[in-house]
């Protein structure tokens, strides 16, 4: 039964915490309720996003960053979305085996997620593995993010702070960095900057983001150089978050960050709880495989099909108010 997870959860039940997320990743129903009685308990972690093209580095980054984390006393979630597999849906890169030195601190929660498709680099259930992970207490959570180029700006409204590693050698270096993802990241790393041209994606990095549209906020985005395998760097980017989060706070920005966020994690949930239910009602009312035959032999098209079902439900949401008025004023239960 799922009835205590939540209470489990709060508790500090690892175990529990494993369940859950497992039934989010698997879109169970069952993983609704306690969903619902955890929402309240979140809103405290701080997140930061960390994304970038396949091969730079992030996952070793994100590893030498939660030891300096946890130097620091901070509990820690990962959130690691990797590739789905076309054949299983599954998580191929098992992003966990690079950190499994982690595995074993109590202080340390990893759970990889498969993207299942999305194109945004996150996985519809990232949002809420975050919030059971913000609901165990964790101080900061790590979200790491499946490296797809410019499609990856999701990552925007789910971190407080969004973290763009690049790598020289992989290509057209300026191309990359023009590549969408410039205006998303509030920090730059270059990763192994050991690397011929290093020093160059540095200079081409520096000059579009001074060519680029300035930011509301002010903030203007840093830019540091890590040797991620050595170590190198990883605790100057670390105090760039904490310069980044305490501009946040110091402005407007993290207000309006924490609502735009909601409001899209609302807006998701909206969209799929709506789809869900026309989609069942459909088949329940055997309409589906109709709408299907009659869109495959062009008797009829898709946005006149989508206008009436969406005029008969407003008429049967508006008819069950109506009788929810009459039963109110009735007297009835």
């Amino acid at each position: 039964m799922n009835k205590n997870l939540a209470k489990r959860i709060l508790e500090g039940d690892i175990r529990a915490a494993s369940r859950l997320m497992r039934d989010i990743d698997d879109r169970m129903p069952s993983a609704l309720e306690p969903l619902k009685e955890l929402y309240p308990k979140t809103g405290r972690a701080y997140i930061i996003g960390i994304t970038g093209p396949p091969g730079a580095g992030k996952s070793t980054i994100v590893d030498k960053m939660v030891d300096i984390f946890r130097k620091e006393g901070k509990s820690v979630g990962i959130v690691a979305v990797d590739p789905t597999s076309p054949f299983t849906g599954g998580a191929i890169l098992g992003d966990r085996i690079r950190m499994q030195r982690h595995a074993t601190d109590e202080g340390v929660f990893i759970r990889s997620l498969a993207t299942r498709g999305c194109l945004g680099g996150l996985s519809r259930s990232t949002q809420d593995i975050i919030n059971v992970m913000d609901a165990m207490g964790k101080d900061i959570i790590l979200v790491e993010t499946v490296g797809v180029g410019q499609d990856e700006v999701e990552i925007v409204n789910t971190a407080h702070t969004s973290i763009v590693i690049l790598v020289p050698g992989l290509g057209d270096d300026i191309q990359a960095i023009k590549a969408g993802i410039i205006e998303i990241g509030d920090l730059f790393v270059i990763n192994k900057a050991d690397r011929e041209g290093a020093d160059k994606m540095e200079r081409d990095l520096r000059m579009v983001l001074e060519m680029g549209r300035r930011r509301e906020n002010g903030w203007e985005p840093l830019i540091f150089k890590t040797e991620a395998t050595l170590g190198k760097g990883i605790f100057e980017l670390v105090y760039g978050i904490y310069r980044h989060k305490q501009a946040l706070e110091q402005n407007p920005e993290l207000e309006k960050k924490l609502r735009e966020r909601t409001k899209t994690t609302f807006l998701e949930i909206l969209e799929s709880e709506v789809m869900a239910h026309f989609i069942e009602k459909m088949e329940k009312e055997g309409r589906w495989e109709k709408i299907i035959d009659d869109l495959m032999n062009r008797r009829t098209d898709p946005y006149s099909v989508a206008e009436r079902i969406m005029a008969s439900e407003l008429v049967d949401l508006c008819t069950n108010i109506q009788k929810g008025q009459s039963n109110k004023e009735g007297g009835s239960p």
